[in-house]
């Protein structure tokens, strides 16, 4: 893409009423646009990162039996009356609105309660167990104050995958293979040094659930963590009985700030007691399905990124999700530097060509700030020298090398 076709523009100051650094920093760099508190619009660059972190789930989903499904966003009031959390004084983040014909709807915040209704159509039998349905999609949820930028938002976009399967012990086989898969995902997207296993009260589903903490001074919670067994307890549950109960007892644990990446919870039957989802084993004796839930916030892992990687001059991404892998930088040499731009892209190296007739120091600047992975500089000194100047955004010094060159490292 070349840079003059991108209608998005740096900034040097974020707006005044913005507190978090991931936000100031994606809206100085032109990936989001602040519509409102919690509220944010993905521009190209930044649609393109979150598309490919979406990606890098679904390959990670796909990968242990998911099934990506698309659900509506509007809700019935009916359905989640039956496991009473439609009632704000159960939940108190709804978004609701009535119909012109009469009714009330309701704008998910979750999908047990849908997809447990949807369902019943497909599960009868022994035989159609287990399944693992997961969708990426918008929810919404009206956040009393929203201040983290990206992650925590009343709009954002979702991975939630619920598993159905016959038993608890079933349930338990895949909450394990979720767990790699989730550290996988947090591999891929540059953080997963950085993100922890965390045990926390399992609510009303199970006496304990799992979240996935990443160590950032952005974060919210407070977890105590144990760097020699790689696993953290949540503040919250932080006591003898959770020590004893993971064989925790004895371990050196410090306390840091951390940002909720992921949860993963076991939810028994409590949705498929309420909502009438059932199967009939071998014997034709009937048993509810037992379930699962499986939670990554999108905009918010972004964020994450952004926070915990971020230096004093911008953004840096990882090469797995950044925009694109090389921003060309053409310093006055514009016909060499649409050569080296064709010849990339002929490659199917991503490029951001920026071409736009502004100083040199402007474009280093924003090169710096767009945090894209490798910069490549044209002018008239690699002319000379028949090379180019590339140099990686998590290093200081430049390197004179062939676009051959650059091509076989890519």
């Amino acid at each position: 893409m070349k840079q003059s076709n991108l209608f998005t523009k740096t900034r040097k100051e974020a707006p005044k009423d913005e507190e978090s650094t991931n936000a100031k920093l994606l809206i100085r760099a032109g990936y989001i646009n602040k519509e409102m508190a919690g509220v944010y619009s993905y521009l190209p660059l930044g649609l393109r990162v979150l598309e490919k972190i979406s990606d890098i789930i679904r390959e990670e989903m796909d990968a242990i039996g998911g099934s990506e499904i698309h659900m509506t966003t509007l809700q019935e009031k009916e359905i989640w009356e039956k496991t009473n959390r439609w009632d704000d004084e159960v939940v108190d983040n709804w978004f609701k609105t009535n119909l012109k014909s009469g009714g009330e709807l309701g704008l998910a915040f979750t999908h047990e309660e849908p997809l447990t209704h949807i369902m019943k159509n497909y599960i009868q039998s022994y035989r159609d167990l287990p399944v693992f349905p997961y969708q990426i999609q918008v929810k919404f949820r009206n956040e009393l104050r929203a201040k983290s930028g990206i992650m925590r938002g009343r709009e954002f976009l979702m991975k939630d995958m619920y598993s159905f399967t016959k038993s608890a012990e079933e349930t338990d086989a895949f909450h394990l293979e979720a767990q790699k898969a989730y550290m996988n995902i947090f591999d891929r997207v540059g953080i997963g040094e950085r993100t922890f296993l965390t045990v926390s009260n399992g609510a009303s589903f199970s006496k304990y659930s799992h979240e996935f903490q990443t160590i950032s001074d952005a974060g919210e919670d407070v977890i105590h963590l144990s760097r020699e067994r790689n696993i953290a307890v949540n503040a919250d549950d932080y006591g003898p009985e959770i020590l004893k109960d993971f064989d925790l007892e004895g371990i050196e644990f410090e306390e840091v700030k951390s940002v909720e990446v992921g949860d993963i919870y076991k939810l028994g039957t409590k949705y498929s007691d309420a909502l009438g989802l059932s199967y009939t084993d071998e014997d034709g004796t009937t048993h509810p399905v037992d379930m699962g839930s499986y939670g990554i916030g999108i905009g918010r892992l972004m964020g994450t990124v952004v926070e915990v990687l971020s230096d004093e001059k911008g953004i840096v991404w990882p090469e797995s999700i950044a925009p694109f892998q090389v921003h060309l930088l053409s310093l006055g040499e514009d016909e060499a530097a649409e050569k080296v731009y064709a010849t990339l892209t002929q490659k199917g190296i991503e490029v951001l060509f920026d071409d736009r007739d502004i100083s040199a120091g402007a474009k280093f600047a924003d090169s710096e700030l767009i945090g894209i992975p490798y910069r490549v500089v044209v002018s008239a000194n690699t002319e000379k020298e028949e090379k180019i100047e590339v140099k990686k955004r998590t290093e200081e010094d430049e390197r004179l090398i062939s676009v051959e060159e650059l091509i076989s490292q890519l």
